[in-house]
């Protein structure tokens, strides 16, 4: 690591040069926070990748069905908001691989 070289947003989790972040039901501009991070850690070569984790749109039915959609809005993290800040280069030049939660990974939901 690089002594002082950030004193802000910390990632969740470094191993082995790859950064992993979760970001479930936050403000939507935290994408902006962890984008800036993996990128500013990948320009001073602390990470050479990134992954980051959060839920698909398809997990708004279950939401609705559940009656807890009011919870999920739209300003909220799901890749949505996540696709088109990385189709703009926010993540600079580090690479991000982006997983997205989907209804096939409730064990008991109904397909």
């Amino acid at each position: 690591m690089i002594d002082d070289f950030m004193d802000g947003h910390k990632v969740d989790y470094v191993k082995n040069r790859v950064a992993f972040d979760l970001e479930w039901n936050s403000k939507d501009q935290t994408f902006d926070r962890d984008l800036y991070a993996f990128r500013a850690f990948h320009e001073a070569g602390v990470i050479g990748a990134a992954v980051l984790l959060t839920r698909s749109g398809t997990l708004n039915e279950v939401f609705k069905s559940l009656g807890i959609m009011p919870k999920y809005g739209a300003s909220t993290t799901w890749m949505g908001k996540l696709l088109y800040r990385l189709r703009a280069g926010r993540n600079g030049g580090c690479p991000v691989l982006v997983l997205g939660m989907t209804p096939k990974l409730i064990k008991d939901w109904p397909q």
